[in-house]
């Protein structure tokens, strides 16, 4: 079922939404899945995969292609996260203790709760990430940094790259469950700095381009989840989006752009071609080597996601940098619009989003879009239920 049928299709009520997260939060996630433009459709800039659930907003809420939001929410008419945050944080805990250490069954709230101590189907992840200095209004990644998580695998070089699981080193450990279902329930992240946004994705592939040259460099290396063609499938291929990330070294100051890149679409069609994007010369490392407010690459023209990446090229050689070309799955958003609290705390009514996490998946973050330089630490956790 489609994330817009989930969310009754209908538009989120904005003064609610703006008092619950504060209004930068949602103005930032708005720009970032318009990268950073209008609402006016058909400019190429807009997301171009399904709506992306937002953690920690109770009811049911999406973010879409034009930085709208859809869905019911069920709080913020006159309280904020903050407000809510001390008895939010005492019932969580009232739950927890009488859930024990698992949960199962979101057929229904009460079906959550009664079945939360009975098959001990619930996993929860814990993170600690010690984020980059940034550029504002720039997408970085952490895949490289630690603590918890440890920091990434390298991935390989072209033209096989790598296709990443939960087995790859900087992975989440997560435990398969066979033939249940798994679906992400709630994240509780903690910012150091107030106003970021973490992006909670399943890093699907990864592989290294060769900087000091301007020849086109094929792709052969392909991955398994998300590969289904038919829209609004749970592994569906619309949603797959790709980024070029710095790795462990900046690049050199050389003007260049993301030319004559391709992939696969979503209908195996072959052999489409990205959009020429921008690159930053001196970029610094983690960050994602893309225009400010952007944080996909974009696709073709009528393109909804990426099967396949087939090829990279660069419109200059780079003397020295280290760039990774990434695919991956949106899997949601988590605001972090107050520092030093857990912001996202409600895992009872903001668990019905429900986003499938497929086994094998390599569960990762990037920090979307930061409102300043600073370098920001995350703790926390997220948590999934299966059945």
């Amino acid at each position: 079922m489609s994330a817009l049928l989930l969310a009754g299709g209908r538009s989120t009520h904005s003064g609610q939404l703006e008092r619950w997260l504060g209004k930068d939060a949602v103005e930032r996630m708005s720009r970032a899945m318009t990268h950073g433009g209008g609402s006016k459709e058909g400019t190429g800039t807009h997301w171009y995969g399904p709506p992306i659930a937002i953690a920690g907003v109770p009811g049911s809420v999406y973010a879409t292609r034009d930085g709208d939001f859809v869905g019911r929410i069920k709080t913020g008419k006159f309280a904020s996260a903050l407000d809510a945050a001390e008895r939010v944080f005492k019932m969580y805990r009232r739950v927890a203790r009488a859930a024990g250490s698992r949960l199962n069954g979101f057929a229904s709230l009460s079906d959550l709760i009664s079945e939360a101590t009975a098959n001990g189907k619930r996993q929860v992840f814990q993170f600690n990430k010690v984020g980059p200095t940034g550029v504002v209004a720039v997408t970085s990644t952490l895949w490289r940094l630690g603590n918890q998580p440890v920091a990434g695998a390298a991935p390989g070089s072209a033209p096989g790259g790598t296709a990443t699981t939960s087995a790859t080193v900087g992975a989440f450990p997560l435990t398969n469950v066979s033939t249940d279902t798994q679906h992400f329930v709630v994240g509780y992240p903690v910012a150091s700095q107030a106003g970021n946004t973490l992006l909670l994705y399943d890093r699907l592939f990864h592989v290294l381009k060769t900087m000091a040259s301007t020849s086109t460099e094929a792709v052969t290396g392909t991955f398994s989840r998300y590969q289904n063609t038919t829209g609004g499938a749970a592994d569906s291929i619309g949603g797959n989006f790709c980024f070029v990330e710095v790795g462990g070294t900046a690049l050199a100051a050389t003007a260049h752009n993301w030319t004559v890149c391709q992939y696969t679409n979503q209908a195996g069609t072959t052999a489409q071609s990205f959009p020429s994007m921008t690159g930053n010369a001196s970029a610094i490392v983690d960050r994602l080597d893309h225009p400010t407010g952007s944080w996909f690459f974009p696709l073709a023209s009528g393109d909804s996601g990426v099967k396949a990446l087939t090829q990279m090229q660069c419109s200059a050689s780079v003397a020295t940098g280290v760039i990774n070309f990434v695919v991956g799955h949106p899997i949601a958003w988590m605001p972090c619009p107050i520092a030093n609290m857990t912001c996202i705390a409600d895992g009872i009514n903001t668990s019905f989003n429900l986003q499938r996490i497929f086994d094998n998946a390599c569960l990762a973050l990037l920090e979307t879009n930061k409102p300043s330089t600073t370098a920001t630490t995350y703790t926390g956790q997220f948590e999934t239920a299966y059945g």
